[in-house]
């Protein structure tokens, strides 16, 4: 199976990367050089990784096509390509929707949308998928955990959630700085933050079939630090501005 892939940015590599070090049994990775640092660096890293310029090319001889440029490209150039009808082609592409990729793709090819977001390198986090599909189900969870979605509609729910991965790394920064700010070692301080949370999202996983509330009263005590850090952040509105910028993404992500 040869895999292709339109765009060569963060996303794109980082499912590369998660491919190439799973059990995924394929015979080549062709990747456009439309990012050539990236793409250049995929192909020094991954023998079986080639730089295409043609993006028929890697069409036309790929079995399953990947779609992985910001969605202003993806209306110019997807329109313009040559797919087949036996073809499984996968959307990355957060704002284009089934409809509108059936049309401008043309033939009646397999057309999933897919949400991997960048820890797929480490063979982590979930993938949600819409619709529904036996194949690129099996593929995913090579890489993490598929969650398959029927209604497309309910996807865009998922896609809102995944725009809070760079506030969350601000979040890192900002309690790194902290730390940094008061004597701590940029390197000691950066290792404690991310380690806690880590450890902190691994209970949050072992307990997730718990209501999440739990977690949240259990890691208080009264009077404690984190009833203060509750009591303080939400009286600033900070969950409440969380929840206004889902809102925000989510409004952009349905027009």
């Amino acid at each position: 199976m040869k895999l292709g892939f339109i765009g060569t940015g963060k996303i794109a590599s980082s499912v590369i990367t998660g491919i190439c070090k799973s059990k995924i049994k394929f015979d080549k990775i062709l990747v456009s050089a439309r990012n050539k640092t990236v793409a250049q660096n995929l192909n020094k890293k991954f023998k079986k990784v080639i730089i295409i310029k043609n993006n028929q090319q890697i069409v036309d001889d790929c079995n399953w096509v990947f779609l992985s440029v910001t969605p202003s490209v993806g209306e110019q150039i997807i329109k313009n390509l040559k797919f087949k009808s036996n073809q499984t082609i996968i959307s990355f592409i957060s704002t284009i929707t089934l409809a509108q990729l059936k049309k401008d793709i043309k033939v009646r090819a397999q057309i999933v949308r897919a949400i991997p977001l960048p820890p797929i390198s480490l063979k982590k986090g979930p993938v949600p998928i819409c619709p529904p599909n036996r194949k690129v189900k099996e593929f995913f969870n090579n890489l993490g955990t598929t969650v398959e979605i029927k209604n497309e509609k309910s996807s865009i729910n998922f896609w809102s959630t995944s725009g809070m991965m760079a506030p969350f790394y601000e979040l890192l920064r900002v309690m790194t700085d902290w730390l940094v700010k008061r004597g701590v070692k940029r390197d000691n301080a950066q290792k404690y933050i991310t380690s806690l949370f880590l450890a902190l999202s691994e209970d949050a996983v072992v307990n997730s079939k718990l209501n999440l509330k739990h977690l949240v009263k259990e890691s208080q005590t009264p009077k404690g630090l984190n009833e203060q850090g509750v009591r303080e952040l939400t009286k600033a509105k900070f969950y409440k501005s969380i929840e206004k910028t889902l809102n925000s993404i989510h409004k952009r992500l349905s027009k």
